[in-house]
């Protein structure tokens, strides 16, 4: 009887330690360079990230190396996975997805890998479907429809204090129509076509946040969800967010409160407040 599918994702899934322990799921660190230093992102300390960033040092991110990915579909084959499905940031905002076909050609068992078009807890979300469907013993197939189905449901609404971070990561996208705007005038994020992209802007720091509930009520709508609240750094906001969002959301299955990948924190900047939507 062939064994189980594995499944495995990146780092900027933003997924807690406990969910991909129970669910299996094998998590590929993508890299921070601080100066001339490369290291993985669960090998650096929040804190002297945050501090680095708002200090004005320079802080790159960088894909896993190859071996990183070969390693670990090696390690999900040996443990008996009869196909593996690797599930990524999107190509368009990182190298990530192509290091992992790269060693997905140097592995015996099949390996497919997926570019999500996404990352966080959009990314996470789907690598958690992915990992259910195949503890419940169901086929790559129907895993891969699992993932896809999820990561493009889903939703990200981004605060960002400014938009620096994401100039200076090149990571801007289409969001560079809002440069340039008075340091008072907020800007509201999405990710779209494997992008960031601008939503709208909005006068004031309060504003912001509350026009950042607002359109995580319209997108989740009726339907049933999951929400995450994904912030980089300690801020008493999120939990005011989740209060407001369970209040005005009629069919939260689950909400959660996540810290985001250092990964992303580095391009979004200390006191960015991201809320993923995912229908069920």
């Amino acid at each position: 009887m062939p064994g189980p599918v594995a499944v495995i994702t990146d780092s900027t899934a933003c997924l807690p330690t406990s969910v991909a322990e129970r669910w299996g799921i094998r998590i590929v660190q993508v890299q921070l360079q601080v100066g001339d230093q490369f290291e993985d992102e669960n090998r650096c300390d929040r804190e002297d990230i945050i501090r680095e960033l708002r200090a004005g040092t320079p802080v790159k991110t960088a894909p896993p190396e190859v071996a990183a990915f070969f390693w670990a579909f090696q390690d999900a084959a040996s443990k008996g996975a009869s196909a593996i499905v690797s599930i990524h940031i999107s190509g368009r905002m990182s190298e990530t997805v192509n290091a992992a076909r790269e060693a997905a050609q140097q592995v015996s068992v099949p390996v497919h890998v997926l570019d999500s078009g996404t990352t966080g807890m959009s990314l996470g979300f789907a690598a958690t479907s992915a990992a259910k469907v195949a503890a419940a013993g169901g086929q790559a197939t129907r895993v891969i429809d699992a993932a896809e189905r999820r990561f493009r449901a889903s939703r990200e609404i981004l605060y960002v204090d400014t938009l620096e971070f994401l100039r200076r990561g090149g990571r801007i996208g289409a969001a560079q129509a809002f440069l340039g705007s008075a340091f008072s005038i907020k800007p509201l994020l999405t990710l779209k076509n494997g992008e960031v992209a601008p939503l709208t802007r909005v006068p004031g720091q309060r504003r912001a946040l509350n026009k950042l509930v607002d359109l995580a009520v319209e997108c989740a709508g009726d339907q049933e969800v999951e929400v995450a609240i994904t912030r980089f750094g300690p801020d008493e906001r999120d939990l005011e967010i989740g209060g407001r969002l369970r209040a005005r959301v009629p069919h939260i299955v689950d909400s959660t409160l996540v810290d985001a990948s250092m990964i992303l924190g580095a391009h979004l900047g200390p006191g960015a407040i991201g809320i993923t939507v995912s229908p069920v």
